[in-house]
């Protein structure tokens, strides 16, 4: 399965649509986080991603991840439900729903905005360089997890 390009306006319309079919109370239908922690969530990759998060795993770990996990990652398999999550990325406190919705939505922007070329070669940090398509297979296939995590 290939996943839909984030740069593409077709699927940063089609992500912002499903985005404001989420409500604070939207049921999800697996896990354990509520709406507005899976917003947070979702936010942590976008905050690697440029740089405003950089508490990576140590070398070891981030090498194991990069050989062992990076199909999964950027590959052509959706996320499998109740899957593993990064400690970095757990979100286990309660958080505001529309402080993380704007949050979110304003990370979405910004990499749409910012396109195809601000993320050819660009370094993930536990992966490596990815290419524009690999970047924009993580960033689809994680939010388009969440989003049927929470029935959208």
């Amino acid at each position: 399965m290939r996943f839909p390009s984030v740069f593409d306006q077709a699927t940063h319309a089609e992500i912002l649509s499903r985005l404001s079919l989420l409500h604070e109370d939207s049921p999800r239908l697996w896990g354990t986080m509520s709406a507005a922690q899976m917003l947070a969530h979702l936010s942590v990759a976008y905050e690697f991603a440029y740089g405003v998060r950089t508490d990576t795993p140590p070398w070891i770990m981030r090498k194991f991840v990069a050989l062992f996990f990076r199909d999964l990652l950027v590959g052509d398999k959706p996320y499998p439900k109740n899957g593993p999550t990064a400690p970095a990325m757990k979100q286990s406190v309660e958080k505001d729903f529309l402080t993380e919705h704007k949050k979110f939505t304003e990370w979405v922007e910004r990499v749409h905005h910012d396109g195809r070329e601000a993320f050819e070669g660009r370094r993930q940090s536990t992966l490596g360089v990815l290419t524009a398509d690999e970047w924009s297979t993580l960033f689809y296939k994680h939010l388009d997890h969440h989003f049927r995590q929470f029935g959208i």
